[in-house]
């Protein structure tokens, strides 16, 4: 069988790659820029959140503008509005102006999930979508793992504007090639007869010649329960995330008074972990569902066992040392990574067909209302308390919300009913 749908989840992985990036950036920033404007734990908590506020707002538009326009086209304006981005955080004189450019990045990057979520529902039957959202899911956690010594060294090589002029240089190259490469199946020439007749198996794609069908109301949507356990059951997933994304570089040298370049290269050891697990994960569903498990059993196994892992940041709030607090977030983030890939390939699973994106942007939007929730409460908390505890124990109560979600919300996987039509 041609593997043409392979280089497609490679270029979304190198695309989330870039992106993220983008987002650890701040987190490895956050001494240069206190001691170049004087920012509080406070400050920065906001700061890390203003990229989110953005993303949230965008969510459900881009759902929509998804389902209509399409991936392509969708995703070579939102690539080049993120590299800008960079490029303004690098010059920008001001904490202003650094607000700026954060929001900006959010705009750029909000369609990068829902509009992979969609890609791989277009480009993958559904026996292989675990693994083919896995990579690009595991890019997320190796951008940490890689970038955050990279960006660190550079950092205190060279100074935080060049870091995120860095990014930058980087990100315009993934425009480029995301601009000559990406195509929708039915738009590739270089796809064979027999690999496009593979991908449509199930029926996810259209023939060349049949339009894509309308979509389900974001009314109707939001409303059903396998949605909203999806929406509150990844919300839990990205909140510990971007705790951790944002504030575990700070946490590793305040709290356990490990210095700066070592805690830079501490960080990357629980995103490591997480890279391994989340692509074993995918791989290990897939496998287990072609050779005849039950694919919503499995999946959902997946999910809450993950899920549960998660809670190990527990055991971080309590850790005195850095082998044993990595241990415990190792433990945490490398559950949650599990659970990811196959949150990320639900949404193709159960949205009606032409919803897709809709169905991507309402869970997105979930998460980054914890994406922006988790670096605020995280700052206040540690602003109050002087520790990390309190801010690690309200993300396992989350964690518990999100389980029961998966639990008595999600119900089966399969698709969502068509919406009535009066």
């Amino acid at each position: 069988m041609p593997r043409h749908r392979w280089s497609i989840a490679c270029l979304l992985g190198f695309g989330v790659l870039v992106n993220y990036f983008d987002r650890v950036n701040l987190s490895v920033s956050h001494a240069a820029l206190y001691a170049t404007f004087g920012i509080s734990n406070i400050t920065f908590g906001y700061l890390s959140g203003a990229y989110n506020w953005t993303y949230a707002m965008c969510q459900l538009p881009i759902g929509v503008l998804l389902d209509r326009f399409g991936v392509r086209r969708v995703g070579r304006i939102s690539t080049l509005l993120w590299s800008i981005a960079s490029f303004g955080a690098a010059v920008t004189p001001s904490i202003p102006g650094f607000f700026a450019a954060r929001l900006l990045l959010g705009v750029g990057e909000s369609p990068t999930f829902p509009a992979n979520a969609k890609a791989i529902g277009l480009w993958f039957p559904s026996k292989e979508r675990s693994f083919a959202t896995s990579i690009f899911d595991a890019s997320a956690k190796l951008a940490s793992a890689v970038g955050v010594p990279l960006i660190g060294v550079l950092l205190l090589k060279f100074g935080w504007r060049w870091s995120f002029a860095a990014t930058g240089m980087v990100s315009l190259v993934y425009f480029a090639l995301f601009s000559k490469v990406y195509r929708d199946p039915n738009d590739e020439p270089a796809l064979t007869e027999r690999e496009r007749r593979y991908i449509a198996e199930d029926l996810q794609i259209n023939s060349a010649h049949e339009p894509e069908p309308s979509g389900a109301s974001l009314g109707y949507l939001i409303r059903q329960r396998k949605v909203l356990g999806m929406a509150i059951g990844f919300g839990a997933y990205n909140y510990v995330f971007y705790l951790l994304l944002t504030w575990l570089p700070s946490y590793l040298s305040a709290a356990l008074h490990i210095d700066l370049l070592h805690s830079f290269l501490y960080t990357s050891v629980p995103w490591l972990f997480a890279t391994f697990t989340d692509l074993m994960a995918g791989l290990v569903s897939d496998a287990l569902i072609q050779r005849g498990w039950d694919a919503s059993r499995v999946r959902k196994t997946v999910l809450v066992c993950g899920t549960t892992f998660g809670l190990g940041i527990l055991g971080a709030a309590h850790a005195h040392t850095a082998v044993r607090a990595l241990i415990w977030i190792s433990i945490s983030i490398g559950g949650l990574a599990a659970a990811s890939p196959i949150g990320w390939s639900i949404p193709s699973m159960i949205a009606p067909r032409g919803s897709v994106g809709t169905v991507g942007g309402i869970i997105n939007l979930s998460n980054q209302l914890s994406g922006i929730a988790a670096p605020i409460i995280t700052g206040y908390v540690v602003a109050e308390t002087k520790s990390y505890s309190w801010a690690f124990g309200i993300s396992a109560i989350y964690l518990l919300l999100g389980i029961g979600s998966y639990l008595f919300l999600l119900g089966k996987i399969e698709q969502i009913a068509p919406e009535p039509v009066f």
